[in-house]
């Protein structure tokens, strides 16, 4: 006799459109995200109950797809915002509401390189229970002993074999039939790294900033600081050449300190850690995350290789290393900022990712991009800039 399937409890049908206005896909976007969380959090609820019918739980993630018939690239300076060859593209989105500004913007850049519209619907990627959360419930402390055994046979569980950088490496091989990648990360990648940025770092993913600083001294961590609690002492505008609108500082434990004067924080202020995690990170905050996050990444390449990999779900606009330099020219002299931006490759931790034979040599843009703004905030040129700065 047949096994009959067991029933499957989904959310509320939402049907599939076609856009050619960028807000109004995120709009779609978010209403699917959303409904399906809903739908998640409600049935475990149910189910903590002990009133889910019988059956499995699943609720699946949006996506968006593209159909090119042809490229014409307008721009061939473009770095991003447009595909290479034609084909359907196709990629699962998550967290709607942390990434909102970077989706629209990058619906908009489809839509002006391309002409073509953007298809959102659901996707066939089941939301694990865990990522439904954002991180702000532990679903296991909720659970009787036999709750968290039925756990498995009831609601999608996070499959790592889901959530690998086959796409962000180059090595994905899109089978025949099958949609291209349309992002280097799924949703389920993203929503992994999500989690585990809160567990490294001690703060939530929504106080990071695009621009990133890594270091693994902690003088530099007690500087930044020291500087960032004074600047929220002042209020804005309190100088004629006032620096840049920062409207919060973030530390460990997801304490919030405000900017003199300014609104208070939309986020619920938290509690100092009892103890630092793994990376601390500070994040001095302004409202279009262009402000600076800190991590102290401690001792260890395994340990930048790790925070990089999920900070870059992030999609910040730069990182840099602040190191110490190990030694020094006769010319030099302590103090002096040495620009270090070549890799031996002599640690082994990207022999996995990335083969011996690909060399990664220093970037001519990103020398001068930092030359330039040591010029910039010294106001030294030329020979006298060269005193300061070795490269």
């Amino acid at each position: 006799m047949p096994h009959s399937q067991p029933t499957l409890h989904r959310p509320a049908p939402i049907p599939g459109a076609v856009f050619t206005d960028a807000q109004a896909a995120l709009e779609h976007v978010q209403a699917i995200y959303e409904a399906a969380v809903a739908h998640l959090r409600d049935k475990l609820a149910a189910f903590i109950a002990g009133r889910l019918p019988p059956g499995r739980v699943r609720a699946c993630y949006p996506v968006v797809r593209v159909r090119i018939d042809s490229v014409v690239r307008p721009d061939s300076r473009l770095a991003y915002g447009f595909v290479a060859a034609p084909g359907l593209y196709e990629t699962t989105l998550t967290r709607p509401d942390l990434f909102a500004d970077y989706l629209r913007a990058q619906f908009q850049l489809l839509l002006s390189n391309h002409g073509v519209a953007l298809e959102v619907g659901v996707g066939e990627q089941p939301i694990p229970l865990h990522f439904g959360f954002a991180g702000q419930t532990h679903v296991e402390g909720h659970l009787s002993l036999e709750q968290r055994q039925q756990l498995r046979d009831i609601f999608d569980l996070p499959d790592l074999a889901a959530m690998d950088d086959g796409i962000a490496n180059g090595t994905h091989d899109t089978s025949a039939g099958q949609p291209l990648p349309l992002a280097l990360f799924t949703a389920p990648r993203i929503d992994y790294s999500l989690h585990r940025l809160q567990h490294y770092t001690g703060t939530a993913p929504a106080h990071f900033q695009n621009f990133v600083l890594f270091t693994n001294y902690q003088f530099y961590v007690d500087e930044f600081v020291r500087l960032a609690h004074a600047l929220m002492a002042r209020p804005v505008g309190a100088t004629a050449d006032d620096e840049p609108p920062y409207t919060a500082f973030v530390e460990p434990g997801n304490v919030v300190t405000a900017r003199a004067g300014a609104a208070a924080p939309a986020q619920t202020t938290g509690l100092p850690a009892a103890r630092l995690p793994q990376m601390p990170a500070y994040h001095l905050v302004m409202p279009d995350h262009s402000g600076i996050t800190l991590v102290n990444i401690g001792v260890g390449p395994a340990n930048a290789k790790t925070i990089t990999d999920h900070i870059a779900v992030l999609r910040p606009h730069a990182w840099i290393m602040l190191g110490h330099c190990a030694g020094l020219r006769n010319s030099q002299r302590l103090g002096d900022y040495v620009l270090a931006h070549g890799y031996v490759r002599e640690d082994h931790v990207l022999d996995e990712e990335l083969p011996l034979w690909v060399p990664i040599p220093p970037l001519a843009e990103v020398q001068q991009a930092l030359e330039g703004a040591v010029a910039d905030i010294t106001q030294l040129h030329g020979y006298e800039l060269k005193r300061v700065l070795r490269t």
